[in-house]
């Protein structure tokens, strides 16, 4: 059974979602304050977050960049869920690398199909539970990402991607294919954080990051040996 943590501060929102996501076959887990949240995300280690950013104690943002440089949750795909409906909190919440971004008030039903196209990318990928190629290598199982034989911290979102190219390595893929793959759907906000995720994952790759190239008019490609 999948492990579902809910940080939200509105009692009856979260118990909203987590009466969905018990129904759904999930075990669910909750916190109504940032820094109990955060505790609990980095030391029980669920399957996916879902974070409200406007919380006591300490808020979504500062939870989220705490999950993300502690190794134990740096990998816990998180959605944020906030009252934030303008498109640039949107922008902000994806480029600070979450995986999904719903606002409220929202449908159980689109929360749902949110949380399962997340944890669906989180899971390794089907096919050889290791794929290598050049100083790549990746543990499909573990979704780990090694560089010349060291580890490197990908979120599952930039795993997704990079593995996605790799295996297409000296093909150009479409924008919106990048979308549909990683994201599930296109839109907008996904498409401007695209190449916000892309950037992030070349400072992560250090001097290969020139075999991750910009197709002008396409989209991006792993250069071929």
């Amino acid at each position: 059974m999948q492990k579902i943590l809910i940080i939200e501060d509105e009692r009856d929102i979260a118990d909203l979602v987590g009466f969905n996501l018990e129904r759904a076959g999930y075990e669910v887990l909750k916190a109504h304050d940032g820094i109990t949240g955060a505790d609990m995300a980095i030391q029980l280690r669920p399957d996916l977050v879902i974070l409200d950013l406007m919380l006591p104690g300490k808020d979504g943002y500062r939870v989220f960049k705490d999950l993300r440089r502690d190794t134990r949750s740096s990998g816990i795909p998180v959605i944020m869920l906030t009252a934030r409906a303008q498109t640039e909190d949107r922008i902000q919440g994806l480029e600070a690398g979450a995986d999904d971004y719903l606002t409220k008030p929202f449908s159980p039903k689109e929360l749902m199909l949110r949380v399962q196209a997340v944890l669906k990318r989180s899971d390794g990928p089907p096919g050889l539970v290791e794929f290598s190629y050049g100083p790549f290598r990746f543990d499909k199982n573990a979704l780990k990402f090694y560089l010349d034989g060291a580890t490197v911290e990908l979120t599952s979102t930039e795993f997704k991607l990079l593995l996605f190219l790799t295996e297409r390595a000296g093909k150009a893929q479409d924008r919106n294919d990048l979308l549909r793959t990683v994201w599930g759907y296109s839109d907008e906000v996904h498409s401007r954080t695209l190449d916000t995720h892309m950037k992030r994952l070349r400072q992560k790759l250090g001097e290969h990051a020139a075999m991750v190239e910009t197709v002008r008019g396409i989209g991006y490609c792993v250069s071929s040996h």
